[in-house]
């Protein structure tokens, strides 16, 4: 059973920082390439960020590029996403997402490649 829990989520000033955490269970993580995706209200669900399975490969939307930072702790099966110089339009529930893929697909940024998704954890900007 796959499991996902995200946390670290929560309210931040315009240009403060956040990081996001995901625990994600042994059988799946170390195994398989892990995104992040964001849904605001109202919004289709996005890419945000992909990492490979050893942390070597990483892809980021281009609205988060040079700001945002993905990277991974097979040893403690944890997901990370580092947020930084938050903006207006970053508020949403994000999600992590393993891919159950052995390499880095293509479609990485298609939510559709990611079968499991986490319960989200809300990220909320004021200005």
């Amino acid at each position: 059973q796959v499991q996902l829990e995200e946390s670290g989520g929560g309210l931040v000033q315009a240009g403060g920082s956040l990081r996001l955490s995901c625990a994600a269970s042994g059988r799946i993580f170390s195994n398989y390439p892990m995104g992040w995706f964001r849904q605001a209200p109202g919004k289709e669900r996005e890419f945000v960020a992909a990492i490979s399975r050893g942390g070597t490969l990483v892809y980021y939307a281009d609205s988060v590029k040079g700001r945002f930072t993905i990277s991974r702790d097979n040893a403690k099966n944890i997901l990370y996403l580092q947020m930084n110089s938050q903006k207006a339009e970053d508020p949403a529930l994000y999600y992590c997402a393993p891919t159950l893929r052995m390499t880095m697909s293509s479609s990485y940024y298609r939510a559709d490649e990611y079968p499991y998704w986490g319960q989200g954890n809300q990220v909320t900007v004021s200005s």
